[in-house]
């Protein structure tokens, strides 16, 4: 779901439902309209009301988790690229080959995940940026160690590099989406039929109408929130690739 689309969509609904809500009240008949029928109505609203402020303050906090979770996630695996780099150099100049593959993995990832293009998305699971991590963990394997610091930094390197691996796969899932598009249909719903009730009974003038507006802006505006936390990667609000830029600048020669 494309979140400035998503979030025009929604408030225009909402504020759509509300200006019906308007016209209905001046063409449904006095019996429509009186005081026990209105109670009723409030009260089925009200209930609706809780029921739809429960499920936006879940979607809200489901987002900001899945944002926070990913964006702690890409900080961990920029500092288990440094500590492979780290080790690389412990174990001298014949680590060069995979230390330089790392270096251009590390590249790669970034322009994966932080393309420079803004209108293109971030690709998550580029086959060919896991087939450069794997060829890494080849190049670990082909070191020849000839003490003891060496084969124990090689068994380092190689835990290192699985620990990516696994990880790798732990942030391209932690960076989908999780809100399901019909459980914001169904909220969408319950809002617009929240918002046609309270214009029933509301006086017709250019101040409620204002009201309404700016109301309905807002609700779209925090599904907009809501979205674009929900797609950590990216849009106007995706995380900084500075863990792993600056990761990048330690790993030169």
């Amino acid at each position: 779901m494309n979140p400035i689309t998503t979030s025009l969509v929604v408030a225009a609904a909402i504020f759509a439902s509300a200006m019906a809500g308007l016209v209905l009240h001046s063409r449904l008949p006095s019996h429509h309209l009186t005081k026990e029928t209105q109670d009723v109505v409030r009260l089925g609203t009200g209930m609706l009301s809780v029921l739809a402020s429960l499920v936006l303050g879940l979607l809200i906090a489901t987002a900001k988790t899945s944002y926070d979770t990913t964006d702690q996630a890409i900080r961990g695996y920029a500092t288990e690229l440094v500590l492979l780099d780290e080790t690389f150099r412990d174990y001298g100049d014949t680590a060069a080959v995979p230390r330089n593959l790392l270096r251009q993995y590390t590249t790669q990832l970034l322009a994966d995940f932080w393309p420079k293009d803004g209108s293109r998305p971030a690709v998550l699971d580029s086959q060919m940026t896991g087939a450069m991590l794997e060829h890494i963990r080849e190049a670990i394997r082909a070191l020849r160690p000839v003490d003891e610091g060496q084969t124990w930094l090689q068994n380092q390197a190689l835990q290192i590099s699985t620990n990516l691996l696994r990880q790798r796969w732990l942030m391209i899932e932690q960076a989908g989406t999780k809100i399901q598009p019909m459980v914001v249909v169904v909220l969408v719903l319950w809002i617009a039929f929240i918002f046609a009730t309270f214009a029933l009974n509301a006086p017709r003038n250019a101040t409620v109408v204002a009201a309404f507006l700016v109301c309905s802006l807002a609700i779209g505006g925090s599904i907009y929130l809501i979205l674009e936390m929900d797609s950590p990667l990216n849009g106007t609000m995706k995380l900084s690739d500075w863990p792993v830029t600056n990761a990048l600048a330690h790993m030169q020669p």
